[in-house]
């Protein structure tokens, strides 16, 4: 792994002119248990990652490869998806119940701040798409 970026192991499934497709298994915090196979809990999911192709690429479909991204894109990733929505449903708890509202309203109020935000990264899921540039080692 480089200084300063996440990587994980992959497999390239597809290949364009413009877009290589890699395929990524995760693990679950569980999945690398000795005992994960007896008790069932253990759940791999396959994750795909669309990198830009490099014209110059050694690689081909089928190839083992990793996949690196900014250990600060992760972060910001973090943030956007936990750390933010938190604080829009504390601070509308908070301010909701400090107000005399209802604590059914309040509940009400705080899971639809916290739905109109997810709406609107959604929308704006182009634009991230673009911050988010992983590469090929």
């Amino acid at each position: 792994m480089s200084k300063g970026s996440v990587s994980h192991k992959g497999k390239v499934i597809k290949m364009t002119p413009q877009i290589t497709t890699v395929a990524i298994l995760q693990h679950s915090a569980c999945g690398e248990c000795h005992a994960a196979g007896l008790c069932g809990m253990a759940d791999l999911a396959e994750k795909t990652v669309d990198v830009p192709t490099d014209p110059y690429a050694t690689y081909n479909v089928g190839d083992d490869v990793e996949v690196l991204l900014k250990a600060s894109m992760g972060m910001k990733a973090v943030w956007l998806a936990y750390c933010i929505p938190l604080v829009i449903m504390l601070a509308i708890v908070l301010g909701l119940l400090g107000l005399g509202v209802g604590e059914v309203a309040t509940g009400v109020s705080a899971l639809a701040a916290i739905g109109l935000y997810y709406l609107a990264l959604w929308l704006l899921r182009g634009k991230l798409q673009n911050e988010y540039i992983f590469t090929i080692k």
